[in-house]
């Protein structure tokens, strides 16, 4: 069974969508008419953002949201030569850093920020 997507809930998919193209480059595949679900093209799968409202109604429950307090303990990972650089761009986008590049003991380079709307996000080299 193949991955198709993750989705993050969010107070405004457009503010997401707009800092994710920003910050790492990504491509808008969809957007519904009212913005309350919206993805970006990041390969085979695609990353996508559904508003509270909808999220609650399709779940029928209510959930933890991202953007308060810790993180969830969950990410999104995007793979580059240069962690540096991606986290100087997603941070002059508006991501919060969390941990600078830093080489970990099996030789990949990992940073981590946080999206405006409470996404953890961490940038690496690829493994391997």
């Amino acid at each position: 069974m193949p991955f198709a997507y993750t989705v993050v809930y969010v107070d405004n998919v457009e503010a997401s969508l707009s800092f994710f193209e920003r910050a790492f480059g990504l491509a808008r595949s969809f957007v519904s008419p009212g913005a309350e679900f919206g993805q970006l093209d990041t390969g085979t799968t695609a990353l996508a953002f559904c508003d509270h409202a909808t999220a609650r109604e399709s779940l029928g429950a209510d959930y933890r949201r991202a953007a308060v307090g810790a993180p969830l303990g969950m990410e999104v990972a995007f793979t580059t030569d240069d962690v540096a650089a991606a986290v100087d761009r997603a941070v002059q986008a508006g991501a919060t850093l969390l941990k600078p590049a830093t080489r970990m003991s099996w030789g990949q380079t990992v940073a981590y920020v946080r999206a405006p709307d409470g996404t953890l996000v961490e940038l690496c080299t690829p493994m391997g």
